[in-house]
């Protein structure tokens, strides 16, 4: 059994504030590195429990090393820094695939942090009419190789994100649930732990029930920006009204959803 897990960090136990997500902010950035690392070896651990043979995790949040070397599981193999190669190595041959430390797609009202690609821009995404966001992307690449995307961990809009879109099949574990942008009733990180290994066990036991997520090619691409980047601080009213421009093109393959 092999298992691609698939990262980011705003869906990560413990984080809720855009100042917790990258260096700016150098302490809360270290120990929101640290907290990716306690949900990563999680998923790690049951999947080892759920019978897997080999674990890659990728480095998936925006800045190009997230990781903290010294805590990496043992047991696992991760992909990390500037310039991942096409199809992010799933050609090597992998069964399933997993997404730890989700956030939902841009503009979903109870999503904490929530965005898709980036929260500067406004960024929103159609493939086929349909608006994903990084969960949804992220399963695409996954289908592309005909791997189903069986866990998905996040906050709550994160989690029912993914149901809605790959249905019961996958399974979910929510560490968060989300008031505002930057506001959540959170779970301790000790708790999620135990969760996201229990779920990341019963994920593997039932994976083969779950389909690859997979669009009609070529697929019909559209993406809505922001015409000048807006401040963290601008609120949803002021980013609504603010120009917008819009980008469409084809993607022959899900592997092109970034690049159209």
């Amino acid at each position: 059994m092999r298992v691609y897990i698939v990262t980011d960090l705003e869906g990560v136990s413990g984080v809720t504030l855009w100042s917790q997500t990258g260096p700016t902010d150098a302490a809360a950035y270290e120990a929101s590195r640290r907290l990716l690392m306690g949900d990563v070896n999680a998923c790690v651990e049951g999947c080892l429990a759920g019978g897997a043979t080999r674990i890659t995790v990728l480095d998936g949040h925006g800045w190009p090393f997230n990781f903290v070397p010294e805590l990496m599981h043992p047991a696992a193999e991760y992909l990390v820094g500037r310039g991942f190669p096409r199809g992010w190595g799933l050609d090597e041959g992998y069964d399933c695939g997993m997404q730890v430390g989700c956030h939902a797609r841009n503009r979903t009202p109870d999503g904490v942090l929530y965005h898709t690609q980036s929260h500067l821009s406004d960024a929103r995404y159609w493939y086929n009419d349909v608006e994903l966001g990084e969960i949804g992307q992220t399963a695409l690449v996954f289908g592309h190789f005909g791997l189903p995307c069986v866990l998905v961990t996040g906050d709550h809009a994160a989690c029912r994100e993914a149901q809605e879109l790959f249905g019961k099949q996958c399974l979910t574990e929510a560490v968060k649930y989300g008031y505002g942008r930057q506001c959540c009733r959170m779970l301790a990180p000790a708790k999620t732990q135990q969760l996201i290994r229990q779920a990341a066990r019963a994920a593997l036991v039932g994976w083969t029930q779950a389909k690859p997520f997979k669009l009609d090619l070529p697929i019909r691409a559209r993406v809505e920006t922001l015409a000048v980047e807006l401040p963290e601080t601008a609120t949803a009213e002021e980013i609504a009204a603010a120009p917008h421009q819009v980008h469409e093109g084809l993607c022959e393959t899900q592997l092109d959803i970034y690049s159209f």
